[in-house]
């Protein structure tokens, strides 16, 4: 087992630094504060977590990383200091949001602001190579966009104004748009020359990459309210697994689009107007001939990939997708909760408290985690209060935070050992 590195709470520039700095003074108060709603199985508590050891992703091509959304352990630099930060765009405000992480691939990073402004960055560099505005000539700024995904060459966008459009990842240049039926909210999904992409209205798309054409559609049943943003399909051995805001998780043949099997992570016991809403916001995970899916109101499960059993679930609400590591899984919960599961039982090995308003005194000011990601042993969150923690995977221990210029509202990516987080005033910093 590797050991983690400690992080650095002081300094605010320097992600996880030499772990033999000398402790600062004074007295140590915890800042995970609020009870726990879930508790570690008690049989679990001397079990040794073993991970595998972490190595290098060179791109990240789109939302989740890969296309099954399973990225295991990613290996970055033991001392991570920010390389550089670049303004990517349109900032965040109460009509507009940001909504999509960046994506990474063949040396470049892909950033999609509040505005429909797509831009290119040198990822070593962060020079900015291009930038184009998709927003179409009749219509009027103010649209959330769904996100970005990356395949041989083009940059593929899903956006508020119910296009999907082609890009030269070289150039910007527009190679293709399609239009749809209504808006999406979540990022496209490439693999094998098909662009996947759920719309508003739960009804899933299949096109062809190098023209736009429609492949096959899906429609599932529709919501009258959900949750901002969305989830991604997932797609490997040739299933595609597409969640919807109604609480059901789909999978079909990516070559036909026949329904193999139907769920549902609609919750049985519902206590408030907010429960209610059953929507899939973090993206489904394959991993080893099993979906990992986790919904809004309070059901996680476990299901296997062709016959659609359920191997085991778990009332257990997110809005974030899990992340699988060798046999475990780690998510972050509606209640500010990280956990570390099993992947074969969904027995949780530990639990961690994270701050759930910036003023807990006075319960003010909500904070919304992203996350996590596993770089190296360490679990990287990030918050809408502009702050960045660090937590121990072996044992959910707190290692330190950092400082970001702004709140956070969409997970972290690494590609080649760097960290990109872009915060919500549009910065996008490089860490290294």
């Amino acid at each position: 087992m590797l050991t983690g590195v400690a992080l650095v709470s002081a300094a605010c520039d320097t992600l996880f630094p030499d772990a033999q700095d000398p402790p600062l003074p004074g007295e140590r108060l915890s800042v995970m504060v609020h009870s726990r709603t879930l508790a570690a199985d008690p049989e679990l508590a001397d079990a040794e977590i073993l991970l595998p050891p972490p190595s290098i992703n060179p791109d990240w091509p789109q939302a989740g990383g890969y296309a099954n959304h399973a990225m295991h352990h990613i290996e970055v630099g033991d001392s991570l200091n920010e390389a550089w930060s670049e303004d990517v765009g349109e900032s965040a405000d109460d009509e507009e949001r940001l909504v999509a992480s960046p994506i990474a691939a063949g040396g470049m990073v892909f950033t999609i602001d509040a505005d429909t402004a797509v831009s290119a960055l040198g990822g070593e560099s962060g020079n900015k190579l291009w930038s184009v505005e998709l927003t179409p000539d009749e219509e009027d700024d103010g649209h959330i966009s769904g996100g970005l995904a990356f395949e041989n060459g083009q940059v593929f966008v899903s956006t508020g104004f119910a296009q999907v459009i082609a890009l030269n990842a070289k150039t910007g240049e527009v190679n293709w748009r399609r239009s749809v039926e209504a808006p999406m909210r979540a990022a496209p999904t490439v693999r094998g020359g098909r662009v996947f992409v759920i719309t508003l209205d739960n009804k899933l798309y299949a096109l062809n990459a190098q023209t736009g054409e429609t492949l096959w559609t899906y429609s599932a049943a529709t919501e009258v309210a959900s949750l901002l943003g969305g989830a991604s399909p997932a797609v490997d051995e040739g299933i595609v697994v597409a969640p919807f805001t109604s609480g059901e998780l789909i999978a079909l043949r990516v070559e036909s689009g026949r329904v193999l099997w139907t769920e549902s992570l609609a919750a049985v016991r519902r206590t408030d107007v907010v429960s209610t809403l059953s929507h899939i916001r973090g993206r489904p995970i394959i991993d080893r001939g099993r979906v990992y899916a986790v919904s809004h109101s309070g059901q996680m499960a476990a299901i296997d990939l062709r016959s659609g059993r359920r191997v085991w679930d778990k009332e257990i609400g997110g809005l974030e997708n899990p992340w699988v590591a060798g046999d475990y899984l780690f998510l972050l919960t509606n209640d500010a909760e990280l956990l570390c599961l099993s992947r074969k039982s969904g027995r949780v090995f530990w639990v961690q408290s994270l701050p759930r308003f910036e003023d807990e005194e006075d319960r003010e000011d909500p904070i919304v985690w992203t996350g996590p990601i596993l770089a190296s042993d360490r679990l990287i969150v990030a918050g809408s209060h502009g702050e960045s923690y660090a937590i121990s995977p072996y044992d959910g221990r707190f290692l330190g935070k950092m400082d970001m210029p702004d709140g956070v509202s969409v997970p972290p990516i690494v590609a080649g050992g760097i960290v990109y987080v872009l915060t919500d005033n549009a910065s996008l910093v490089a860490l290294r």
